[in-house]
């Protein structure tokens, strides 16, 4: 993992290495590029945690067993402070964005998103959500 986590940075300081060579007008094109990194990064480890999960389910259930009885995500509490975390660093070169290129507003509009995004996971896969659902099928 930190391996990865090196390779970032990398690129983000190659990213901003070439801003200040090229100048403010290549700066979209650069961020953009960044970005497109940046997402097929979460993409992949987004695609090998769903993978794993659903071989997990798939021997639970090849054994005998029922899924596990918690959130349909297969998420713990190391995964929800995870996603809070990573949101939390994403936070920062997004803020710088936003500041960069709308002012005031951007940081704004930056950190409603960031707070969204945070509630949605939050209200996804909220503790007594998963204990109500797992009641009802007892009754």
């Amino acid at each position: 993992m930190e391996a990865r986590d090196t390779e970032l940075a990398k690129e983000l300081d190659a990213t901003l290495h070439a801003r200040r060579e090229l100048g403010t007008e290549y700066e979209p094109a650069l961020v953009e590029s960044f970005l497109e990194k940046l997402e097929q990064r979460l993409d992949a480890t987004v695609d090998r945690r769903v993978r794993r999960q659903v071989a997990e389910q798939r021997m639970v259930v090849a054994r005998g067993g029922r899924p596990a009885a918690g959130p349909a995500t297969g998420e713990h509490f190391g995964e929800r402070f995870g996603f809070a975390v990573i949101s939390l660093v994403l936070a920062i070169p997004l803020s710088a964005i936003g500041v960069a290129n709308a002012g005031l507003k951007g940081l704004v509009v930056t950190w409603a998103g960031i707070v969204g995004v945070n509630a949605f996971q939050a209200a996804r896969s909220a503790p007594w959500r998963h204990t109500r659902r797992a009641d009802d099928e007892d009754r």
